[in-house]
């Protein structure tokens, strides 16, 4: 069994509580074994970077170092928001050792580094799962046309993430996809940013952005886009009514995210996997895959 220590974050128990119920799913059908970070606290993201470097710092750092408590010596966080802020931990304090001393002085456990941050969509992409998944699949998503959705923190910046796939055209996702039956549309916006961020300081430009990506799914013939990242995803379903309305277009486009769509494959009911709670209804997507 594969174990990995889970940072689940403020999203995954609220807005994002639908990719935690398909992650539990699929993860038990899987064989794998997500232990949560005991004592975990808010990584720091988006506030404390924008005020404070060193709080920015200790913040996921003393997640890391609790970390490594559990038997494991890798950890996910599959929010984009969160991983990038564990990242910078690795980048910087692997870089700057009168840094790394200093936030740990502000910690009771200091952070050492021996549990190394993995991204959540690898954990499934990885050559012996995507065999799994393959020979796991009971219902296979045939037909179904996905815009895999990778957003922009999650690649970028690439020296920092350190990011093992093409950050411009990543395949991790991609290849869960084609490994479920259905199949990965080439698309250009699979990580470009959707203005999460911005949804309160800037509507209308969070707007647009995600106008750009839900027309550019539509337009390459998507029937949903598949998302990694429970900001990406929250931005992108729960804005549809909005952006519809503003620029006078029906998408209706589902935004169901990968792990969902692994446990449709895997033969698992639709409400159990937290279908049901996506703004955009996926009846229709649902209907064609034959589980409805």
């Amino acid at each position: 069994m594969s174990k990995y220590a889970l940072y689940p974050g403020c999203s995954m128990e609220t807005g994002g509580i639908e990719y935690a119920i398909s992650s539990d799913a699929i993860a038990e059908a899987l064989g794998i074994d997500f232990l949560e970070v005991p004592d975990w606290n808010c990584c720091g993201a988006s506030s404390a970077h924008m005020t404070d470097h060193l709080l920015s710092l200790a913040l996921p750092a003393r997640i890391m170092a609790l970390a490594e408590t559990l038997p494991v010596t890798e950890i996910v966080a599959p929010c984009a928001a969160c991983h990038a802020r564990m990242a910078a931990v690795e980048y910087e304090l692997g870089r700057d050792n009168d840094l790394k001393q200093k936030v740990n002085s502000l910690l009771e456990r200091p952070y050492t580094g021996k549990v190394k941050l993995k991204y959540y969509i690898d954990v499934f992409s990885n050559p012996d799962t995507l065999s799994q998944i393959e020979k796991s699949v009971k219902k296979p998503l045939e037909g179904l046309k996905v815009a895999c959705y990778y957003g922009c923190l999650f690649v970028k910046p690439p020296k920092m993430v350190n990011f093992i796939d093409d950050p411009e055209n990543p395949q991790s996702m991609d290849n869960i996809i084609r490994a479920l039956g259905a199949e990965p549309i080439p698309w250009p916006y699979k990580t470009e940013c959707c203005g999460a961020s911005l949804g309160v300081t800037d509507e209308d430009l969070c707007n647009k952005l995600c106008n750009d990506i839900l027309r550019f799914a539509r337009d390459a013939g998507a029937d949903c886009i598949s998302a990694a990242c429970p900001l990406c995803q929250a931005n992108l379903d729960m804005r549809q009514v909005t952006v519809e309305k503003k620029y006078g277009i029906s998408y209706r486009m589902p935004i169901p995210f990968f792990t969902q769509l692994i446990g449709l494959a895997l033969g698992i009911n639709p409400n159990s996997l937290g279908m049901k709670k996506l703004f955009v209804d996926p009846a229709r997507m649902l209907k064609k895959l034959g589980v409805a």
